[in-house]
């Protein structure tokens, strides 16, 4: 028997042109399923497929199978099917068989592709959230939060970065990709509901192989309402394997919808005296909405704040150092990407972190 984890779809279809259709319609929903081609060979995959797709062809003869009642099961022909009458027919087989659904293509696709990937979705379970805030202006959150989006890359994770400061300089920028095409946030400020990460990943503009959802440069910024943060941000942790995301220190209704899914906030703040007391006015904010907020701190030397003071001022779990990045303005000049040199601080950083982050145990936000 298919195990939990390796179950896929199953495709119960004899009709070739419904199967091509279908296995397209599975590839736009990045899932692989299984295709069987008689009610009698479903057996096998039945109980564990988390979607049971039947074709118009063979839900009568499924029926009369009498297959044990599965709670996810929709029956699918090409138009018009043999029978469009309720009751009779295919409608009928579909109510013997316990279907919630009956859809035509190809005028249901879209809805097709929405169903087959909510299986995979569920089953890859919701990806860590990483929320990075600066404890000051010019903290360098941005270029910490670029920096995990490429390390959750170079771990061959499905990886996003969600920009939620709207008077940022834009992620996108800080990875060169400012004239990548792509929706922005502009095209999703009217959305709430369920949206399905394929199809959300697909529209955005990608850089290094990480689409990433920000706003167009040069138009005005606004904030994102709450209701389309909370669409986008469910949809890219049911499809992805590590979101990050770059907040504003102006928390507004949009940063909290991200602390509130949160795992991990990290505060980044620079080791001087102007910088610890920007931070403590913020912790208290942080505090009430996150429960694990964990201390970054750049440039901590042994002639000024060490890394360990700050942590104590601030009552907080360092969770690392940075050094100085290496010509970080000559490389910001010349467009390059930084945190993605071999001997980049934001690199080893980055890295290290999601590490561990993959190897523990992440609890639930």
């Amino acid at each position: 028997m298919p195990s939990a984890e390796s179950a896929r779809p199953l495709v119960v279809t004899d009709d070739t042109v419904l199967l091509d259709d279908l296995l397209r319609l599975a590839a736009a929903a990045d899932t692989e399923v299984t295709a069987v081609s008689s009610a009698a060979r479903t057996g096998r995959y039945w109980s564990e497929a988390p979607l049971v797709v039947v074709g118009a062809d063979l839900v009568g003869a499924l029926a009369d199978a009498e297959p044990p009642r599965h709670p996810n099961v929709v029956v699918v022909g090409r138009a018009p099917l043999p029978c469009a009458v309720p009751d009779v027919g295919v409608y009928a087989d579909a109510i013997r068989i316990g279907a919630r659904d009956v859809l035509t293509l190809p005028d249901a696709e879209q809805q097709m592709v929405e169903l087959l990937t909510e299986p995979a979705e569920h089953a890859a379970g919701e990806a860590p959230v990483v929320a990075v805030v600066g404890g000051r202006g010019g903290a360098g959150a941005s270029l910490l939060a670029v920096a995990l989006a490429l390390a959750g890359r170079r771990a061959r994770l499905r990886t996003a970065l969600l920009d939620a400061d709207p008077l940022g300089g834009g992620l996108d920028l800080l990875l060169g990709a400012e004239h990548a095409p792509g929706s922005r946030w502009e095209e999703f400020s009217d959305r709430q509901g369920r949206m399905v990460w394929s199809a959300l990943r697909d529209t955005l503009p990608h850089a290094h192989g990480i689409p990433v959802v920000t706003w167009n440069a040069r138009r005005p910024c606004t904030p994102v309402p709450p209701a389309a943060m909370r669409t986008v941000l469910g949809a890219a942790a049911r499809g992805c394997q590590l979101l990050v995301a770059d907040l504003p220190r102006a928390l507004d209704a949009a940063a909290a919808e991200v602390l509130r899914r949160a795992t991990v906030t990290l505060l980044v703040l620079p080791a001087d005296v102007y910088s610890v007391v920007a931070a403590e006015r913020l912790v208290p904010l942080l505090r009430e909405s996150v429960a694990d907020l964990r201390l970054v701190v750049r440039g901590a030397s042994p002639d000024g704040l060490s890394a360990q003071t700050v942590a104590a001022v601030l009552g907080l779990p360092l969770e690392g150092e940075l050094a100085d990045e290496p010509g970080l303005d000559r490389l910001l000049e010349r467009g390059d990407t930084p945190a993605n040199r071999p001997r980049s601080p934001l690199a080893s950083f980055g890295d290290a972190f999601v590490a561990r982050l993959c190897s523990a145990p992440v609890l639930p936000a």
